[in-house]
């Protein structure tokens, strides 16, 4: 009796760590991610994923075309099937500005600020088993978590994962940088070319995971169909290590099919109005003059900059909190040559937080 107890054991004994085993592997990786989650400085975390990143699953898929629906997808992957729910997301504007320069010795830096009403932006730096390793940023706020919600907690810090298929802006590292601002109307876009589908943000993510340049990255675009997050109009500030620099747009065609189509403009600069010829100057508003003084600092050095004169520049056009709306959230220079980032939050421009990409 004592042996079969003792066989009986040992091979329960041996289910259980065979079932750790597995959840492990299948769990780990996010266990791990979610644990990383460190705050940094009032309404700013970051936080560490090597893995799966779900991006093929959900290309494999045909993508998805709103933000509730990556929403969703993004919930079934933490879960890992097991809970399929339905998501919200939260659906406001933001400002925003960016500005790519030269220094002296020849590397390419972009600076950037996201202005929003109000956020807790997390830092999400990935690893993924199929692609380039990348530093993002996003607003946890997106996925309405609760009024409260701030990443702390295993819990809380799990849920924050979902920013693998987010990126409001980030660098990879073959120093391609990209960042989302608002294009200055409401006009969305919605592209039905039986492509596969992605949001502005989560298409953020997909360049940086599959393109080294900014070449790349249009070529990517032009292989999906783009749908507006937010119910917004969105173009992208894009540049890369060899000095390129566009803005990326979605023009209202006025075909039957009513399908948008995709315009590039070089431009160093960039805030919330269009610059393609279609649109110039849609959604400019009086007295708004942060894209003016950023081509002015551009203008008088010849678009050429230390790292300190390009935060300069960049803090001169970020947002002060106001009633009802926090301001700047977080502020980012970006080294492209050399990639890598130093963060500012909330205008506590004494406190950078640098990161680098790769060894």
């Amino acid at each position: 009796m004592k042996k079969v107890l003792k066989i009986a054991l040992v091979g329960a004994l041996g289910l259980i760590v065979i079932t750790g085993v597995l959840m492990w592997m299948e769990f780990g990786p996010l266990v791990k991610g979610a644990m990383s989650c460190e705050k940094l400085d009032d309404g700013l975390y970051y936080m560490e994923y090597k893995g799966d990143d779900g991006f093929d699953g959900l290309m494999a898929k045909g993508g998805i075309e709103t933000t509730d629906q990556l929403a969703s997808y993004a919930m079934e992957f933490l879960s890992k099937g097991h809970y399929k729910p339905e998501a919200n997301t939260s659906k406001e504007a933001f400002g925003c500005s960016a500005l790519t320069v030269t220094t002296p010795d020849g590397e390419v830096l972009m600076g950037r600020n996201f202005d929003f009403p109000s956020a807790v932006g997390v830092i999400m730096h990935t690893i993924p088993n199929n692609g380039y390793e990348s530093i993002t940023t996003f607003n946890v706020e997106f996925y309405g978590f609760g009024e409260d919600y701030k990443p702390e907690g295993f819990k809380n810090q799990y849920m924050a994962l979902a920013g693998l298929f987010v990126a409001l802006d980030g660098i990879n590292e073959k120093g391609l940088a990209i960042a989302d601002l608002m294009a200055g109307d409401s006009t969305e876009t919605h592209q039905h070319s039986n492509k596969p589908n992605l949001t502005t943000t989560a298409a953020i993510r997909y360049m940086l995971n599959n393109a080294a340049n900014v070449g790349e990255a249009l070529e990517l675009l032009k292989g999906i169909d783009m749908h507006s997050d937010a119910g917004f109009a969105h173009h992208y500030a894009m540049a890369d290590a060899s000095g390129r620099k566009v803005v990326v747009e979605y023009i209202e065609d006025k075909t039957a099919d009513g399908n948008s189509h995709m315009v590039v403009t070089e431009s160093p600069a960039l805030a919330n109005h269009y610059l393609c010829e279609e649109k110039f100057n849609v959604g400019l508003i009086e007295g708004d003059d942060r894209y003016d003084r950023l081509c002015q600092y551009y203008t008088q050095t010849g678009g050429v900059m230390s790292e300190k004169q390009l935060t300069e520049a960049i803090k001169a056009v970020s947002q002060p909190k106001r009633d009802g709306f926090l301001g700047t959230a977080w502020t980012m220079v970006m080294n492209l040559t050399h990639p890598s980032v130093t963060y500012y939050s909330q205008r506590h421009f004494d406190k950078p937080f640098f990161f680098k990409i790769g060894k």
